[in-house]
C-alpha cells in the first residue's frame, strides 16, 4: 500500500516499517539548501522564481512546493513569524542586528552570517531583567499556522513545526560562546540565571505556538547544538547538572500539551548524552553527523538506541556529498538505510543543510536512492 507523507513519517517515528523510507528535504533548517545550491538546483528544474530566505543569518531557503513534491520530500515546515524587538534593525546587505540583539556580519566571500558582537558580553545578573528581551509569545507570530498546519496535513504530508527552542545555543549567542564557556565553568550562578531567563522566554513562545496550532503538528523542532568534532562542548556531567534540568522543562512543557514528536537538532558528537536526550523525551535525532567520531557508526546507535529513538539525517555532508561521485552517494544512501531503517525509525535527510558545493546530480542521487533503496522490506546487505 503506498503510503502519503504523514502517514510514511508517522509510522516510521513509532518505530514501524512504513511502504519506504521517509523523507526530510526542505522541512526545516537542518534539513533544507543554502540559497546558492538552491538556484542551481532550481535551474536545473526549470523553475525561475525567485528564491525565499527565511533565516538570514544562516541562508536558510524555504523551498517552493513543487521542488519538495519533486524531491519526494514527507513534511512540509510551518514557521511563525519573527518576534517583536525594540533591538532588531538591518544596517546593510552584510550586517544586521536580530530579535535578541546580537550583530551579524557577512564577511567578503562567505555565504553566511557570524554573530560578531553579542548583546549581554559584559552583563551580570543584575542586569539581565533589565536588558530588552525579544517578545516571543506575541500573538502576531502565530497568526494563522493553525490553517497552515491544517492545508498541509490535509494535503497528505506532515507538519514540521520550528519551535525555536534553542536555549543553550541562543545563551552562547548573547553572550559570546568564550565568554560562555568561563561563565558555565566560573559563575554557574549567572549562567543558570541567563538560561532560566532564556527558557521563560522560550517556554511562553512554544506554549503559544501549540496553543495555535498543536492539534495539527506531527513533529516540533528543537535543539542545541551540544557537539564538537570529537565530543560534547562541555561534560556531560556539565550538562546533565546545568544545562539538562531547563531542557526537561520545556520538553516536559511540550509533551503535556501535544502529541507530537519531538526532533532535537545537535551537530557533533553527542553519543555520551543520547541517553539523557532520550530521557527527557527526545524521539527524534538529527543530523546524525556521522563525520564525528562515535556518530559514524550508525550500526551501533541503531543497536543501542533504535528502540527508543528515531533517526533523521546521517547522509554525510563533510566528504560524500559535496566530493564523492553519484555513485558514492548512491552507496552512502544504501548505507545508511541499512543500518538505520530496519524496523522503521529512520528518515532519511543530509547532515544538516546541503552547501552550495555539492553537485546537483549527488542532490538528485541522494533522493532517487532514497526512494529506490529504501523501499520495505529493507534488503541491502548485498550492496554495502
Amino acid at each position: 500500500m503506498v503510503m502519503t507523507g504523514r502517514e510514511r513519517v508517522l509510522c516510521a517515528l513509532n518505530h514501524q516499517e512504513p511502504d519506504r523510507v521517509p523523507i526530510f528535504f526542505g522541512t526545516s533548517g537542518a534539513t533544507t539548501m543554502l540559497a546558492p545550491g538552491y538556484d542551481k538546483l532550481k535551474a536545473h528544474l526549470g523553475i525561475t522564481r525567485p528564491t525565499t530566505v527565511f533565516w538570514r543569518g544562516l541562508q536558510y531557503v524555504l523551498m517552493d512546493e513543487d521542488v519538495m513534491a519533486w524531491a519526494g520530500s514527507d513534511g512540509r515546515p510551518l514557521i511563525a513569524g519573527p518576534a517583536p524587538s525594540a533591538l532588531a534593525r538591518d544596517i546593510s546587505d552584510d550586517a544586521y542586528v536580530d530579535g535578541w540583539g546580537c550583530l551579524w556580519e557577512r564577511r567578503p566571500g562567505s555565504i553566511y552570517y557570524e554573530v560578531v558582537d553579542s548583546p549581554i558580553r559584559t552583563a551580570t545578573i543584575d542586569h539581565l531583567d533589565a536588558f530588552p528581551w525579544p517578545d516571543l509569545a506575541h500573538s502576531s507570530r502565530f497568526e494563522g499556522l493553525r490553517t497552515q498546519a491544517k492545508a498541509i496535513q490535509d494535503a497528505g504530508y506532515a507538519v514540521v513545526a520550528l519551535s525555536g527552542v534553542t536555549p543553550f545555543e541562543q545563551a552562547y549567542m548573547c553572550r559570546g560562546i568564550e565568554q560562555w564557556m568561563v561563565d558555565l565553568a566560573a559563575d554557574p550562578e549567572f549562567a543558570v540565571a541567563l538560561m532560566r531567563k532564556i527558557t521563560h522566554l522560550m517556554l511562553a513562545s512554544v506554549i503559544r505556538l501549540l496553543e495555535e496550532a498543536g492539534d495539527y503538528i506531527d513533529v516540533l523542532i528543537t535543539g542545541d547544538d551540544l557537539g564538537g568534532q570529537t565530543s560534547t562542548l562541555i561534560s556531560p556531567a556539565m550538562y546533565r547538572r546545568l544545562i539538562k534540568p531547563f531542557h526537561v522543562e520545556l520538553m516536559t512543557a511540550i509533551k503535556q500539551r501535544t502529541q507530537a514528536k519531538i526532533f532535537y537538532h545537535s551537530d557533533g558528537n553527542i553519543y555520551s548524552v543520547l541517553g539523557d536526550l532520550i530521557e527527557i523525551g527526545v524521539d527524534l535525532l538529527n543530523p546524525v553527523q556521522v563525520s564525528a567520531g562515535t556518530m559514524g557508526d550508525t550500526v551501533r546507535l541503531k543497536q543501542e538506541f533504535g528502540d527508543r529513538l528515531s533517526f533523521c539525517g546521517a547522509i554525510d555532508t563533510g566528504w560524500v556529498l559535496p566530493f564523492g561521485t553519484p555513485d558514492d552517494v548512491r552507496a552512502e544512501v544504501r548505507r545508511r538505510i541499512q543500518d538505520l531503517a530496519p524496523g522503521g525509525g529512520y528518515i532519511l535527510a543530509a547532515v544538516h543543510c546541503i552547501q552550495p558545493d555539492v553537485p546537483v546530480e549527488n542532490v538528485i542521487a541522494m533522493l532517487d536512492e532514497a526512494k529506490v533503496a529504501g523501499k520495505y522490506p529493507i534488503q541491502l546487505s548485498h550492496q554495502k
